[in-house]
């Protein structure tokens, strides 16, 4: 799983907070831009993994293994099934390899886990780093969260309330959208730094930059593993 601290070179970091400190140049809001390995734990779908590599398993043992039979003139009683033990061990093992390659292979945990899912853990993360972050906390609510979840491969844009009143959620949209398009093609930081002046340029005029503006948050690109 690509790692959120390691995808950025120094360069790379500082052509994205180069980015943002230009836009800010223009508008009196706050850019945040936020880039998170993952949003979410997602546990089922390892067990998921595990029950379906447990079933094929049992169906695979109770299809080839021999059942036992009593042999003739044998009265015990206490001939033991192998099958049967083969099966039970042949489940354990499987769920456990199973769960365990659900939690260690990013594709293949993602495969079992539901879309919805996956979008209401980044909609909660998001959500979440615009307090942590104290983006919610500027003088003027002019603060902008541009959020970038790896594993899941999606982004959010958030707005504080006065940028939804005088821009609009549309705007922020489009933002998002045009960043997810970016991101596809393989340059998160190229996709950063051109949806954060695309986001100055629409900031800048129904929020210019006032002349005692200050800047309440580090022009930094915030990574989070």
């Amino acid at each position: 799983m690509q790692r959120a601290t390691s995808l950025f070179s120094q360069e790379q970091r500082q052509r994205i907070e180069a980015a943002v400190t230009a836009a800010e140049s223009q508008t009196s809001c706050e850019i945040v831009p936020v880039v998170a390995t993952q949003s979410g734990r997602y546990d089922r779908a390892e067990d998921v993994v595990g029950l379906w590599l447990a079933a094929i398993a049992a169906i695979t043992v109770w299809l080839v293994f021999p059942r036992s039979v009593n042999e003739p003139g044998d009265w015990s009683g206490l001939t033991i099934d192998l099958g049967l033990i083969a099966l039970v061990v042949s489940i354990v093992v499987a769920f456990l390899f199973g769960a365990l390659a659900g939690s260690q292979i990013g594709w293949l945990r993602r495969l079992f886990t539901p879309q919805q899912q996956l979008q209401e853990e980044v909609g909660a993360r998001a959500r979440m780093i615009f307090f942590d972050q104290r983006i919610h906390h500027t003088s003027g609510a002019t603060g902008l969260l541009i959020y970038v979840s790896l594993y899941e491969h999606m982004a959010v844009v958030l707005g504080d309330q006065e940028i939804l009143d005088k821009v609009g959620q549309p705007i922020l949209d489009q933002l998002c959208e045009q960043l997810t398009t970016a991101l596809k093609q393989g340059n998160p930081t190229e996709a950063l730094a051109t949806v954060i002046t695309e986001a100055g340029n629409h900031l800048a005029g129904p929020l210019p930059q006032a002349a005692d503006d200050v800047n309440e948050l580090a022009d930094t690109l915030v990574l989070l593993d």
